[in-house]
């Protein structure tokens, strides 16, 4: 067992260094290169790279992947944010490697603790479910902060891009303008219109470079708003007009949700207040009449 212990800190113990060591590595060649002006790639193509992204690339390459399940998560690792060709391999590097950390845990906790049999099984068993699955609950989290933050950033964007588009800039330029204004503010709905724009500007065309950003976020709300710079370009009608119209839908329908969640409040505080606030309540109004009926009442009955 001290063995198996000793393994393990050397273990931690290089990582820790070799992390630590690629890092400084890395930014000190970076800065080298900012300072000198010098390309780098080259040597670095030469050479096998050490940084722990093209690790877990190598390491998801020798994982067993289902076909019909790397579009779903393409999908939503682009969904996510995560939009390099490599970032697929390394999501199946990371679910390897954290399979066998946990699995090698629980083998060393289950042989710590003298546990064996049928709960040894089911405990490595578990763990390794959630070193491979665990990375795709922690995605569907990061997919869903994502949604929010679009959400929360898509109508700002609305009212800037009507005023600019009633200033006389045409979409293009809006949209232009809308991600560079926002950059700060809200950097993930004006990364989406740049990438929106750098489209248009390399020849797609409007409604394919629209219809492009409904797919890639998979926001209902962009969607709608997609669909409506789509039917104004096609029948050739106001667009300031039409993202007045839609912004204002989106303000109507923000607050018939937000009604509507207030109206819910009610039934979800039943459990709450069953479960946690009335147990409380009792003891504090009848725990002093009980305890006087302990003390007073039972020994006089007693007595009589």
């Amino acid at each position: 067992m001290f063995l198996i212990w000793s393994l393990l800190l050397f273990v931690l113990l290089t990582g820790t260094l070799y992390v630590l060591g690629v890092k400084v590595w890395l930014g000190s060649s970076t800065l080298i290169e900012r300072v000198s002006g010098q390309n780098w790639q080259a040597q670095e193509a030469a050479h096998p790279s050490l940084s722990f992204r093209d690790v877990m690339q190598k390491l998801g390459d020798l994982v067993p992947a289902s076909a019909k399940d790397v579009g779903v998560l393409q999908r939503r690792l682009m969904r996510a944010g995560f939009r390099n060709p490599s970032a697929l391999k390394v999501f199946y590097g990371i679910k390897g490697v954290l399979a066998v950390i946990l699995t090698l845990a629980a083998v060393i906790l289950t042989l710590r603790f003298d546990i064996g049999g049928t709960d040894q099984i089911v405990a490595v068993g578990a763990a390794l479910g959630a070193g491979f699955f665990g990375p795709n609950t922690v995605l569907g989290m990061l997919v869903k902060r994502r949604f929010k933050r679009l959400r929360k950033g898509l109508p700002n964007s609305l009212d800037l891009m009507v005023v600019c588009v009633e200033s006389g800039l045409g979409l293009d330029q809006a949209v232009m303008q809308v991600s560079q204004e926002l950059q700060h503010a809200h950097p993930e709905i004006s990364h989406e219109f740049a990438l929106v724009n750098l489209e248009m500007r390399h020849g797609k065309r409007r409604a394919d470079a629209l219809r492009n950003l409904a797919e890639r976020t998979g926001v209902e709300d962009l969607k709608k708003l997609a669909a409506v710079l789509i039917q104004a370009d096609r029948f050739g009608t106001s667009i300031g007009q039409s993202l007045r119209n839609h912004s204002e839908y989106m303000r109507t329908a923000a607050r018939q949700d937000a009604e509507t969640r207030a109206a819910k409040i009610g039934i979800k505080l039943v459990f709450p207040i069953f479960f946690c606030i009335l147990p409380a309540l009792f003891v504090v109004t009848v725990g002093p009449v009980v305890v006087k009926i302990m003390r007073d009442l039972l020994p006089m009955m007693n007595n009589m």
